[in-house]
């Protein structure tokens, strides 16, 4: 790949940023993008303003390039060449499902990356494919819609199920929904419609339903569910002791399941005994799977379901690490297009990650190598990268091929210095003394506390 010195120069002191820019280049190709938005769309059209050039844009307010997308726009008005009305406009109008298949498209290009790096995680359950799924809602916008100004409450844009594969720990796919009150389960028949043979299903309570739970079965998948209180079941059997299981006592039995249509499943009610109680006070959660004795212990299911942390990982960066709410973009479909492609930013991030486990090892990188720092180095050299090195030279990454770019993200990160990059974990927390409220004194000075002290210190 023949580069320029400049170029050479950014390879050499950031090739974290290099990395990160060529991906994006490779993924976000336009041609690719429009073609998906012409095949997606079932309303929008294009007039003038590219899907492409949009999806672009976000990229850089998404990821903290620019701190708005009228920054955005105006550090780019002449690319752009519409007004920013426009830009707004195409932005609002943008449907969930077009935002939805971007998100899926994108993953699968870095699906390859990372399978041509050779650098996917350990799997949870070996020539399974699993897949941890679970919600949230989009946080409150602004009240600058006109319909909103005379509302007191918080206005949610929307709501999204994200189905995580912690094998590649890429967010694969994601069903976004534009009313913020919907019931997560309005959604299961669009997940329902995914399954495929052999897939394994993480999920917690709200996912327990007999549809949900049939639903994986007849496509013959598995699933590893908590189980909600509300779920009918019936067991054939009592509780028997398996184990002890990270701080836990493992117990198992056999119950049936049965469908309003007749239909029965056999599954496993797993109980996990808990040493400490959990956020909410449970000590005891339950544990339902239809996987085969012979494929996994009730241990190992335990184990298994623990792993769901992985999915709240990925919200925290898309919170912490990358723009993925933008309170001032109150339309739904402008907001899950945001989160939308802040999951894009976040597998691009997710394959840098794996391009550094192939170079320097799995256990090294996972143990020390966090997301805020790799983002935090992006965001201090993207701009100066991008006014140094020309548009032009970065199109040699739209043809190259996955070998090709699996062995330039190896060489990259051959370069990097991950000591500018490693975790610094903190000792325990102290407790929090109680604090002395003063009635009328609503503020005080630090200097003069400070002097207090001090003088308390030092007198014999």
């Amino acid at each position: 790949m023949l580069l320029g010195q400049v170029f050479e120069r950014f390879v050499s002191e950031s090739p974290v940023s290099v990395m990160v820019r060529g991906l994006l280049e490779k993924a976000l190709c336009p041609q690719i993008l429009d073609e998906l938005f012409e095949r997606s769309a079932k309303t929008q059209y294009t007039r003038e303003l590219l899907f492409s050039t949009v999806v672009n844009l976000m990229s850089l307010v998404v990821c903290g390039i620019h701190p708005s997308v009228h920054a955005a726009y105006q550090a780019s008005v002449e690319e752009i060449g519409v007004s920013v009305t426009s830009v707004y406009n195409k932005i609002n109008g943008i449907e969930p499902s077009t935002s939805g298949e971007l998100v899926r498209e994108i993953a699968g290009q870095m699906e390859a990356t990372i399978r041509h790096l050779n650098a996917t995680m350990p799997d949870l359950l070996p020539g399974y494919r699993v897949k941890i799924i679970d919600g949230n809602a989009i946080a409150s916008s602004e009240h600058r819609l006109k319909a909103l100004r005379e509302i007191s409450s918080a206005p949610l844009p929307g709501q999204f199920l994200v189905v995580l594969d912690p094998s590649l720990m890429l967010a694969v796919n994601v069903f976004p929904c534009e009313d913020g009150h919907a019931q997560e389960r309005s959604l299961f028949d669009k997940v329902l419609s995914t399954v495929e043979e052999d897939d394994v299903w993480i999920a917690d309570r709200n996912f327990c339903t007999l549809k949900f739970l049939f639903g994986i079965a007849t496509g013959l998948g598995y699933f590893i569910i908590r189980q909600h209180q509300s779920l009918p079941w019936q067991g054939t059997d009592d509780f028997r002791l398996v184990g002890q299981s990270d701080h836990a006592i493992v117990f198992e039995q056999n119950i049936i399941l049965s469908a309003d249509d007749g239909q029965l499943l056999k599954a496993r009610r797993i109980k996990v005994s808990l040493e400490e109680p959990l956020r909410d006070g449970e000590k005891e959660i339950f544990i339902l799977t239809n996987l085969p004795f012979e494929v996994a212990s009730s241990l190992l299911i335990a184990q298994i379901y623990r792993k769901r942390w992985k999915l709240e990982t990925l919200f925290q960066v898309l919170t912490e690490n990358l723009c993925c709410e933008i309170n001032t973009l109150g339309y739904p479909k402008a907001a899950l297009f945001t989160f939308c492609i802040a999951l894009v930013a976040y597998n691009v991030l997710s394959t840098v990650k794996a391009a550094l486990r192939s170079v320097h090892g799995t256990e090294k990188i996972e143990a020390e190598i966090p997301s805020y720092y790799l983002a935090d180095e992006i965001k201090g050299t993207y701009r100066g990268m991008m006014i140094a090195i020309p548009p032009e030279e970065w199109r040699v990454f739209h043809n190259i091929t996955f070998i090709e770019l699996s062995q330039f993200l190896k060489h990259l990160a051959s370069l990097a210095e991950l000591r500018a990059f490693r975790r610094h974990p903190r000792g325990p927390k102290k407790p929090q003394p109680k604090r002395t409220y003063l009635k009328n004194r609503p503020h005080v000075s630090t200097y003069k506390i400070l002097n207090q002290k001090k003088q308390e210190n030092n007198t014999p």
